[in-house]
């Protein structure tokens, strides 16, 4: 689970999200490929989504899934307990009453993954308009 990370990694998490390949490299090799896979499957690289998914940390694969607004993703992390993830999807989507609770509850890491996050979902969703991106995945 995310919590159980220190928030070092965390913040090399938001590095990866930003498309930093030497702290990608770093987290590999110290034995945090699922963070990387996280964050690749975020920027919808369907090989780390399925890796993460068949993985000791599937969760993370279905957070991923719920940041797109999967529904099912939704249900699978509901009836897991991970409530605290259905509260940073919808973060990361920008719902306010998530950001609220991010807040409240002092989670400042969070809140500023969930805005890079948010940021890259922006960016996917232009792309999809993009003729000269469309052909480029």
């Amino acid at each position: 689970m995310l919590h159980d990370y220190d928030p070092k990694i965390l913040l090399a998490l938001g590095e990866c999200l930003k498309g930093n390949k030497t702290i990608s490299d770093w987290l590999i090799k110290n034995g945090f490929p699922e963070i990387v896979a996280f964050a690749n499957a975020v920027q919808s690289d369907k090989t780390a989504l399925e890796w993460l998914l068949a993985s000791s940390t599937p969760d993370l694969g279905v957070l991923s899934n719920a940041i797109d607004g999967e529904e099912d993703a939704y249900k699978w992390l509901h009836n897991s307990g991970l409530d605290f993830y259905i509260v940073f999807a919808d973060a990361c989507r920008k719902k306010e009453n998530a950001i609220r609770w991010l807040q409240k509850h002092d989670k400042k890491i969070y809140l500023f993954l969930a805005q890079l996050i948010n940021e890259e979902l922006e960016q996917q969703r232009k792309d999809l308009y993009n003729p000269h991106k469309l052909f480029r995945r």
